[in-house]
């Protein structure tokens, strides 16, 4: 999946791959977050993921001209769960709308783990 964006001047499309990595990098910017988290769906096991693998944990769907945002994250002990995704909602959609120009529907936050 591809994200078609149209101006003035033409038409931008964005690698799904350069969105997913926006999204990665912006949640692994946010204070309380350890790392991503991949699921896999065959066995239920849940796999910590460093940089190089931090698309894993993000998931995005189009919705019209708007994206869905599904992010799998690890975070640390003690934070508070609900402060850290907030600031990851806002840091998330602030990123990837200004970065692709892409308007973000709804960003959705799953907490794999806690990591002590």
């Amino acid at each position: 999946m591809e994200c078609k964006i149209k101006n003035e001047y033409g038409t931008i499309y964005i690698a799904e791959d350069v969105m997913l990595k926006v999204v990665g990098y912006a949640a692994l910017e946010c204070y309380g977050i350890v790392a991503m988290s991949g699921q896999r769906a065959t066995d239920g096991i849940v796999e910590w993921l460093g940089r190089e693998n931090l698309t894993k944990g993000v998931q995005i769907r189009n919705v019209g001209d708007m994206l869905d945002v599904d992010l799998y994250i690890i975070v640390e002990y003690g934070i508070s769960i609900s402060e850290v995704c907030k600031t990851i909602v806002e840091t998330v959609r602030y990123k990837l709308e200004s970065t692709t120009g892409v308007k973000v529907r709804k960003i959705s936050i799953s907490v794999e783990g806690i990591r002590i």
